[in-house]
């Protein structure tokens, strides 16, 4: 009887590896015929059965799942890719530890391969809007080729684009973890036939240059990109209301960039948020300083005063951002804009009156008022059109106020100037 049981657990285990290399073979023969699908369903059958395999047969299995996902990923199943890149890593890993490496590099090629193919898929997804997965594709290419860690700004940059700040955080820590800086060289030489700029890699540039087609070569270095990510950590910080991380992110932003104008205006209007306007308006002064003749930093004071209602602060900046530069058109609207809000302020206290003869008086001198800042608005539009004489948003702005105003003659002035 012993001896019947132990031929019989040798048949079962006899069977059990006929059906794995069964099950591989047709995932092989389907991949090879197109059917990518019919693969999966294979492959997925021997997978219960290769715990007890051979290492031969592990590896066979590894390389194949890897192939077969690989290649639904790039027939659009994002999904694929991690099974894709886990078979491709478990054969990596197996042939590390038997010491016979049969299929590694194969795998490490097909490894680079799906990057290329996450970069690409990642294009697409930013270009249809899918800023999630192209951030999240892209994070992936990053972790399979950890030198290129372009992919990991790329990606936060993607998640940024989505409004997907949690997600963009986590990759611009990483980022300043890291201590990367993003800064490369730039080859380029000016075409002798064209007359145009191109830029090529140095040693083909050095070529063109040396055969006479190509000229003046430049050797230029790009930004650090070490200011940006301290940044933009600061700004979400910010968006996702930590008021406390965004302070502190703030005083690395600060450090590495102190006279970065917009990043003043921001911590300024944190500070203003948080209740400390002595702090709000030593920022602000800073700004100032650094940059005093810089029409879009006052434009900026500007709106950042407007949205806190502080209209006489932002008339001040938005007259400076014209002094500066007199045809600003979002200055000469912002500007316009706050004697029409204060004026609109009046109406709710004008429609709360009522009819006793005080109230009437009053009314009568609150709607003076108003429509004195209207016309105040209307004014500085109408000098704004000398210099922007087909500006819509201009016009458009002034046909709302003349029309608010009940001044009909200038209001069909400007319907016809708008060709309405």
């Amino acid at each position: 009887m012993k001896t019947k049981i132990l031929i019989l657990a040798a048949i079962s285990y006899s069977l059990v590896g006929f059906s794995q290399k069964n099950e591989i073979k047709t995932a092989e023969k389907a991949l090879k015929s197109g059917d990518a699908i019919a693969a999966k369903a294979a492959i997925e059958s021997a997978s219960g059965m290769i715990g007890g395999a051979d290492d031969k047969m592990k590896a066979e299995y590894y390389l194949l799942k890897g192939n077969i996902y690989k290649d639904l990923a790039q027939k659009g199943d994002a999904a694929a890719f991690d099974v894709a890149i886990e078979g491709y890593n478990d054969l990596i890993a197996l042939e590390a530890k038997t010491g016979k490496q049969k299929y590694t590099a194969e795998a490490q090629q097909k490894l680079t391969a799906i990057t290329a193919d996450l970069v690409n898929s990642a294009v697409t997804d930013n270009q249809e809007k899918r800023y999630k997965e192209a951030g999240e594709k892209l994070y992936k290419s990053y972790n399979l080729s950890k030198n290129d860690t372009i992919y990991l700004y790329y990606a936060a940059s993607s998640a940024v684009n989505g409004g997907h700040y949690e997600q963009a955080l986590t990759y611009y820590n990483e980022l300043k973890d890291l201590g990367y800086n993003g800064s490369e060289m730039k080859y380029s030489a000016v075409n002798i036939e064209t007359g145009e700029v191109e830029e090529m890699a140095k040693n083909q540039r050095d070529l063109m240059v040396k055969s006479g087609t190509y000229k003046d070569p430049k050797d230029e270095r790009t930004p650090s990109k070490s200011s940006e990510i301290v940044k933009n950590i600061a700004l979400i910080y910010t968006q996702l209301g930590q008021d406390d991380k965004a302070l502190e992110a703030y005083k690395d932003a600060r450090a590495n960039d102190p006279t970065d104008v917009n990043l003043i205006l921001n911590e300024a209007n944190l500070y203003f948020k948080l209740g400390d306007k002595e702090k709000f308006k030593a920022l602000m002064s800073e700004a100032a300083e650094v940059a005093p003749d810089n029409p879009d930093l006052f434009y900026n004071i500007g709106v950042i005063n407007m949205e806190q209602g502080n209209l006489e602060a932002a008339r001040d900046a938005y007259k400076r951002a014209l002094e500066i530069n007199p045809g600003y058109v979002n200055a000469q609207l912002n500007l316009s804009t706050t004697y029409v809000n204060e004026g609109n302020s009046m109406i709710d206290d004008m429609n709360k009156l009522g009819n006793s003869k005080a109230d009437i008086a009053k009314y009568d001198v609150l709607k003076k008022k108003k429509d004195s800042l209207f016309r105040e608005g209307a004014t500085v539009l109408e000098d704004a059109l000398k210099l922007n004489p087909d500006n819509q948003g201009i016009l458009t702005q002034l046909k709302n106020i003349y029309g608010a105003l009940g001044d009909n003659e200038n209001f069909m002035r400007l319907k016809k100037l708008l060709g309405e």
